[in-house]
């Protein structure tokens, strides 16, 4: 009887220890399960594609990525601006003058993709890219290099200039998870924008004008190549009926004078495109210096590469209203 008893709280023992390693097996297995619940929906959550990317002007397919660009070619400097200021990677880039913060990118571990105003398709081709963004300059080419990629135009509208250029930054953020980076340094362009503003209403109204040999002036509307400068900068306009365009009007140096404008800005177009540039020879000469800008001191002349050449990036935007008020202190 006593043997009886003592085998009877012998398996009674047993079943309790085998119910509870049980037990605890089960917690470890639904500890995994929730772990690995928990993984998938993070992944989940960080994951942006497939991505539907819309261009930043009308006329374009939209187009869509299942995963994020590994290959990339860049073929306007504004968007690579951009991309090189959030940390991404190229492989192919458009080549010519630089401006100097992107001069890295004349090495030729950045693959040769043409010109900007002409693509090399084979090259291009050759690079197997998984995407291609383009602007204004190879806007003729969209249908060819679509052949090739998925290709995203990606510049900035001059009609719709400073809500393009946000398009712009957040197709790159978002493509690219640079979301964070680029809330912050758009904040950065937002407070310089804030503090141009600022010395604009001390400068009264302005012209602003390209050198290539003669002078062309922008009008201070929608549609003008420089535009912003007005809408977005806050200078006044020493002309509101010129015309707005990208190419601008051809003025002779006694229309300047007409005009008469207390702040003139020169963009200098023949040092952009790395020729020899005798732009301040050819501005101050005695009609000019008639104008109250050159009697005040206010003849402003603008890197060239920087604001022909790089529209709509990061840094190029901060630099260009640098330019400006260290020009104007």
């Amino acid at each position: 009887m006593k043997n009886f008893k003592w085998l009877t709280l012998l398996l009674a023992a047993l079943l309790l220890v085998l119910a509870a390693c049980g037990s605890k097996e089960e917690s470890t297995e639904n500890t995994d399960t929730n772990t690995g619940s928990e993984e998938a929906t993070t992944e989940t959550g960080n994951s942006t594609y497939p991505l539907t990317v819309k261009s930043t002007v009308e006329g374009y397919d939209d187009v869509t990525f299942e995963e994020m660009p590994k290959k990339i070619v860049v073929m306007d400097y504004g968007f690579l601006d951009t991309l090189d200021t959030l940390g991404v990677e190229v492989t192919g880039v458009s080549k010519g003058v630089f401006p100097e913060h992107l001069a890295k990118y004349e090495d030729e571990k950045y693959l040769n993709a043409g010109t900007l105003k002409e693509p090399l398709f084979e090259d291009i081709a050759a690079m197997e890219p998984d995407a291609i963004f383009i602007s204004g300059r190879q806007a003729d080419f969209y249908d060819q290099l679509s052949e090739i990629a998925p290709t995203v135009f990606v510049g900035v509208d001059t009609a719709n200039y400073w809500n393009s250029f946000i398009d712009s930054v957040n197709i790159a953020a978002e493509m690219f998870g640079k979301q964070d980076e680029a809330k912050e340094k758009l904040a950065e362009v937002e407070k310089a924008i804030e503090d141009v503003k600022a010395v604009s209403s001390e400068n009264g109204k302005a012209l602003v004008t390209l050198y290539n040999e003669t002078l062309s002036a922008y009008g201070p509307g929608d549609g003008s190549r420089f535009g912003y400068v007005h809408s977005v900068f806050g200078f006044q306009a020493a002309d509101e009926s010129l015309e707005n365009s990208t190419h601008g009007a051809q003025l002779t140096y006694e229309q300047v004078l007409k005009i008469n404008p207390e702040l003139l800005f020169v963009v200098d177009r023949v040092a952009a495109t790395g020729e020899e540039s005798n732009v301040k020879e050819a501005i101050e000469n005695e009609i000019i210096n008639k104008t109250t800008a050159a009697q005040n001191g206010k003849i402003v002349y603008l890197d060239g590469a920087l604001w022909y050449l790089v529209t709509g990036g990061l840094q190029s935007e901060l630099a260009k209203i640098e330019e400006i008020k260290n020009e104007l202190k």
